[in-house]
């Protein structure tokens, strides 16, 4: 069963959901996260207190709105467009994510929020 969260950036809320495996429930039991987030192209990147491997799950082939874990930094991205290797509108991952959970609503309007200096995750 879904883990229900919310995305907090700027006066932006969005809700969201986190999956039921076992680096998304790590990931939802660490909440509330706040972070400084990182840009890539339309990605929001940022470091979270979860070490995890690679999962079932791992994949490039991501979706706007779809939230992942990169094992290699432990930072969860956010995918909202598209990034610095996509090659059509989807998001491309910098390398395989574990899908953890996604937005629930228009992940575009995080485009809105570039430059941000704080991301809350609850």
């Amino acid at each position: 069963m879904p883990i229900a969260a919310k995305i907090k950036i700027g006066d932006l809320v969005l809700e969201a959901e986190f999956f039921d495996t076992p680096c998304a429930v790590a990931i939802a039991a660490a909440l509330p996260l706040d972070a400084c987030p990182q840009e890539w192209g339309d990605e929001f990147y940022f470091t979270v207190p979860v070490a995890m491997l690679r999962d079932e799950t791992a994949t490039v082939r991501v979706k706007v709105g779809d939230i992942g874990y990169w094992p290699p930094g432990n930072a969860l991205a956010i995918f909202f467009g598209p990034t610095p290797v996509s090659t059509g509108p989807d998001p491309v991952p910098a390398s395989e994510v574990n899908l953890v959970g996604r937005i629930v609503g228009d992940a575009a309007l995080l485009n809105k929020h570039k430059g941000a200096k704080l991301i809350r995750i609850e």
